[in-house]
């Protein structure tokens, strides 16, 4: 239930000519009244002979007691209470409960006999609207103050005693919901989404990783939105707002959001905070974007993988306006993997994107330039360009995704100690939706390994299955009884070909991070050791039995021996091994 204290107002015929109107696009249906502060108010929607004028003047009686020099200009105080799309319909009579509950609550009028005037107007399903007139009955002003924060209180007494969705205390930073109106609009023209929903997501991905307001500007018009600018007389820039080329007004105009009205990090002053940032710490020698050669999609997931993974420690040791920074940057990451994966994880990761945008502000402001890496991981995902789903850069979409469970999964538990509730529900809601993206992405690199591990000796089975217990004793039955152990084992046997101490390896890869949040601690760990050990994520792109070519692997005098060629039918991968 979301309860709204809207901007005072002067003029109660005016509002009660919207609440009884046909709304702005024909949304309202059957408007009527379901409470007033008697009982008695006239109702102009289902008496024929009430007319709206004799409610607003009923409403603004009491302003009659006071001398006109003492009446107050704002007088007209609104309120709407809106339930939840998966809530179940409520009845006026439990709408009329709701109002005389709300206004008790908000100090309008708290039943002591004296209060103000008010009605509550339903003109939809979902929702009323609760309009007050700002003199009691006495003549004294209202005790409302923070009427908004008593109204939330409410809200989540009531969610619970009428069984509807319980909404997480807010803070103020999320982005501004789409009205009524706008909704209706979208229903009509077919949108799953709203208009300034669909820029809201625009101008996320456009702002994935730019490092100039040329840049940004240059990712809105390529993806197809109009842009307007706000310039000072001096010329420089101010803002911007944007819309939908088929989103019109009833003059036919397109209809233009400014970027704050999308969300509060979008405005122009916010999003010059990210790159300025980057700016200040910008080194020509080290930066990959100045090079001329072309980031691949399979290196720009690795890359971001691993400044994933150093941003976790972050998260775990860091202080506030780091890890808020950090948090505010892994939007990008994640709007950058969604807007070029493939089609069979695309929908998953916008999902994912589109919910970790709540948890992305907070009030606790971001210390920019700690942010770098990620947001260069962010560009170079989007320079990378689209992955096609398949070989490798398929496979390190999977590799990914892995890490990104993991910084959700922190970032909720880092906002759930800050006592940020709705942030920590967003952050937990796109771990959900990683989780269905990886299930899309890594079983057919997985399944490969599965079947090279089930098809490894006995003998090196048993060798794998020495180097987990003593490498994570503690962990070891668990994952030997995983469906994703002999993809690990398949791994470790990569992991001792190309030179590595197995156990080693492993130790290091399990201690990384906890793994209680793992669904399959195999998995994660059969990513940590490809990404640490730098082995092909694709592990069909290189033959099982062809060893990674070290120094070690020379022969005496510097020249490499062809391994022996294979026959058809000669026996399986696995015995090779064995035989080597």
């Amino acid at each position: 239930m979301i309860p709204q204290i809207h901007k005072q107002g002067s003029n109660t015929f005016g509002l009660l000519n919207y609440l009884y109107g046909k709304g702005t696009h024909e949304e309202h249906i059957d408007p009527h009244l379901v409470a007033s502060f008697d009982g008695m108010a006239p109702d102009p929607g289902r008496d024929p002979g009430a007319t709206k004028r004799d409610l607003q003047q009923l409403l603004d009686q009491p302003l009659q007691l006071l001398d006109p020099d003492q009446r107050p200009e704002k007088h007209v105080w609104h309120l709407s209470v809106r339930n939840a799309v998966e809530d179940r319909i409520l009845s006026d009579e439990e709408w009329g409960q709701i109002a005389r509950r709300m206004v008790a609550a908000t100090g309008i009028d708290p039943g002591d006999g004296a209060g103000c005037r008010w009605a509550a107007v339903r003109h939809a399903d979902d929702h009323i609207h609760i309009i007050a007139t700002l003199v009691r009955e006495d003549g004294h002003r209202p005790d409302h103050h923070r009427s908004g924060k008593r109204a939330q209180a409410e809200a989540r007494l009531l969610e619970v005693e009428y069984g509807l969705q319980q909404v997480n205390p807010g803070d103020g930073t999320a982005a501004k919901r789409p009205t009524s109106a706008e909704r209706h609009k979208a229903k009509r023209q077919g949108r799953k989404r709203t208009a300034r929903e669909e820029l809201r997501e625009t101008v996320r991905r456009a702002v994935a990783g730019v490092q100039s307001e040329e840049e940004f500007f240059d990712r809105l018009t390529a993806a197809g939105v109009l842009i307007e600018k706000r310039v000072a007389p001096s010329g420089d820039l101010l803002g911007y707002k944007v819309a939908l080329t088929d989103d019109l007004n009833k003059d036919g105009k397109p209809v233009f959001y400014p970027g704050s009205k999308l969300a509060p990090d979008l405005s122009l002053p916010r999003i010059r905070e990210r790159w300025s940032s980057d700016a200040a710490g910008h080194d020509p020698a080290t930066e990959r974007s100045a090079g001329s050669t072309r980031v691949t999609p399979s290196t720009a997931r690795r890359q971001a993988t691993s400044a994933s993974w150093q941003a976790v420690l972050i998260l775990d040791q860091g202080d506030d306006g780091q890890v808020s920074a950090l948090i505010s940057a892994y939007g990008e990451v994640l709007d950058a993997l969604a807007k070029t994966s493939a089609a069979h994880t695309r929908r998953e990761l916008r999902d994912a994107a589109w919910a970790f945008e709540r948890a992305s502000r907070s009030h606790i402001r971001a210390e920019r330039g700690h942010d770098r890496a990620l947001r260069q991981a962010a560009r170079d995902l989007v320079r990378g360009g689209p992955a096609l789903g398949r070989g490798e850069a398929g496979a390190t979409t999977a590799m990914l995704i892995d890490m990104a469970i993991f910084f959700v999964l922190a970032a909720a538990h880092w906002h759930g100690k800050k006592e940020h509730a709705q942030q920590a529900a967003a952050a937990r809601q796109a771990a959900e939706h990683l989780r269905a993206a990886y299930q899309a992405a890594a079983p057919m690199y997985l399944g490969p390994m599965h079947q090279r591990g089930r098809n490894l000796s006995q003998p090196l089975q048993r060798k794998q299955t020495a180097y987990l217990r003593r490498a994570v004793p503690e962990l070891a039955e668990q994952v030997l009884a995983e469906p994703g152990w002999y993809a690990l084992a398949a791994t470790l046997a990569d992991v001792e070909r190309a030179g590595h101490d197995p156990a080693a390896l492993l130790a290091e890869a399990a201690k990384r991070r906890e793994l209680d949040t793992a669904e399959s601690i195999s998995d994660v760990l059969v990513w940590r050791l490809r990404r640490i050990a730098d082995l092909p994520a694709d592990a069909s792109a290189v033959p099982p039995n062809q060893p990674k070519r070290t120094t070690a692997a020379m022969p005496r005098g510097g020249t490499r021996t062809a391994p022996p060629p294979r026959r058809p039918g000669t026996g399986t991968d696995s015995s090779r091994e064995h035989q080597r």
